[in-house]
């Protein structure tokens, strides 16, 4: 029981930094003055600054606000006094689509209270700066071609501990490239039926994967995927020595070299999960994917590469149109060409082949995509043009004042929207 609470304590605090925030004592409130926060170039920008405590109105209350266009450096600045209980920052306009965000900060009895808004200029008309390199095709055709030839080798073990009256739990792992592993936690509706198989696929870092029986016992089989080649029902400590040890910065390893690039195993071992499912008596034939940031990366590249993927569900993608810094414009996580000492031409070369804006252009399967205006890691210009991008069957869900969370009622109505698509 020891063992079973330390891991689903370390996979609570892996999923920390996408969980819905706490509410604090003190509450910053910043509103547009267009009612759905959307605007048109040019239009000018006007926000409405409101302070609570404890839910009570503080009064004459200085802040200090910035000005950004979504992850950008700020380029406008200054302090207001707010008169009696509130105030208006005049935020100013754009004159490209894209989002722009007032950051606004108060000091109350000794501690500093931040809060963010973002409005949206014309985004429907975002595109990617990212374009499909030469050869592009021809690369992840080779590289399935041999993925495919790899032995599956399924490996199943019952997790007692895990499993409820309704659905059973087992670690699993499969083969994947030279010679790797795959792992996850299966959750599978014990009734007799086919049912089914979803890949969920994880969001960044390196922890334990708990497994997801309340959305199997809906009549699924979820397939939730470590990415590391490591088994993800490990003690906690062990992934806290590797997240600052070996694999601390994962997601730039082999970057220079398309073909030694730390995704590129990972990509194809989350096709080869594909297989896996529907290798499974129990499973009906459709399969689905679903995944937030690196997961959301994760789960456009999967879809585009693999046909037999019948529906997708994506949140705020990471890994999305990563070069558009180089037109001054906010690039995806985990925002390589941030820094100009990164741009490249070996680094570029092998982003374009895994960026996940390039594989979008390629999913033909309908799409739940949902994204938040606040988000700060994968900043809501990348999702848009990412979004915008697509070409098959799909549904926006936009949360104006959410940032890299969703709300649990979005997140239900996402998992509902797969389990029908692929019932």
């Amino acid at each position: 029981m020891k063992k079973h609470f330390l891991m689903l304590l370390a996979a609570m605090i892996a999923t920390a930094a996408i969980a819905q925030p706490s509410m604090k004592k003190v509450q910053v409130i910043l509103v547009p003055c267009h009612a759905d926060a959307t605007y048109r170039l040019g239009e000018q920008v006007k926000m409405k600054v409101t302070t609570l405590d404890c839910g009570v109105m503080l009064n004459d209350v200085e802040v200090k606000w910035q000005v950004s266009e979504d992850l950008m450096p700020a380029h406008k600045e200054g302090n207001l006094k707010l008169e009696g209980h509130e105030g208006y920052i005049n935020a100013g306009t754009m004159k490209e689509p894209g989002y722009l965000r007032v950051k606004a900060t108060v000091e109350h009895e000794g501690k500093k209270y931040t809060a963010y808004s973002t409005v949206g200029f014309e985004a429907e008309k975002l595109q990617p700066v990212v374009q499909l390199p030469e050869g592009f095709d021809e690369f992840w055709e080779k590289n399935l071609a041999r993925v495919e030839k790899v032995e599956l080798n399924p490996q199943m073990e019952l997790l007692p501990d895990r499993c409820t009256d309704k659905v059973n739990s087992y670690l699993v792992s499969y083969g994947n490239i030279n010679g790797t592993r795959m792992y996850g936690i299966l959750t599978m509706p014990k009734a007799p039926g086919k049912y089914p198989g979803i890949l969920r696929l994880p969001g960044a870092g390196v922890h334990a994967i708990g497994g997801n029986t309340a959305n199997a016992a809906q009549g699924a089989i979820i397939l939730e995927l470590g990415i590391h080649g490591i088994p993800v029902n490990l003690q906690g400590s062990i992934y806290t020595d590797l997240s600052y040890g070996a694999l601390s910065s994962y997601y730039t390893s082999g970057i220079e070299d398309k073909d030694a690039f730390y995704y590129k195993r990972v990509y194809l071992g989350c096709v080869k999960g594909i297989d896996f499912l529907l290798s499974l008596p129990e499973c009906n034939g459709k399969v689905g994917t679903l995944g937030g940031s690196q997961g959301g990366m994760l789960s456009i590249a999967v879809s585009a590469l693999d046909k037999r993927v019948a529906a997708t569900a994506i949140y705020f993608p990471a890994f999305c149109d990563c070069e558009a810094y180089m037109e001054g414009r906010t690039g995806g996580w985990p925002h390589y060409f941030r820094n100009e000492a990164n741009r490249t031409k070996e680094k570029l070369e092998t982003i374009r082949h895994y960026d996940a804006a390039n594989f979008a252009r390629k999913l033909s399967a309908p799409v739940y995509f949902a994204y938040g205006y606040n988000d700060l890691t994968c900043g809501p210009t990348t999702s848009r043009a990412t979004y915008n991008a697509i070409q098959a069957p799909k549904t926006l869900v936009i949360s104006e004042n959410s940032g890299h969370w969703l709300y649990p009622e979005q997140t239900s109505a996402m998992w509902n929207w797969l389990i029908e698509k692929l019932r």
